[in-house]
């Protein structure tokens, strides 16, 4: 089993070009489809955490369900945010690359390369 670990939608072309670059490290991942088998909330909040982020910078703003469900609204609470990311997990923006160096949300891509 690999000490790093990508939450990756393989649709998405950022998320495949981090696979790309850790591969290119030398390093098989571990690969979660995020999609098919999302993070725990506790587990996401704890990712976020450790990524530094808040959870309104690591949830997909571009994604449709964001306004639905009205998430946009700056009142709107980090428990609220964590909560619409875990019950629909095409909220959380990606890839989440987790290793013993760190937890990055690779947006950049090439941000993923600070913790390989």
């Amino acid at each position: 089993m690999s000490d790093v670990t990508i939450y990756h939608n393989p649709r998405c072309t950022t998320s495949r070009n981090v696979l790309a670059i850790i591969r290119d490290a030398g390093i098989e991942p571990e690969i979660v489809k995020y999609l098919d088998t999302p993070p725990g909330r506790d587990a996401l909040a704890s990712m976020i955490t450790a990524a530094s982020l808040t959870p309104r910078q690591a949830i997909r703003k571009r994604e449709k369900l964001y306004k639905e469900l009205g998430l946009d609204n700056p009142d709107t609470s980090d428990d609220a945010l964590l909560d619409a990311m875990a019950e629909h997990p095409i909220l959380i923006e990606r890839p989440i690359v987790v290793t013993p160096r760190g937890v990055r949300l690779a947006r950049p891509p090439h941000t993923v390369e600070e913790i390989l």
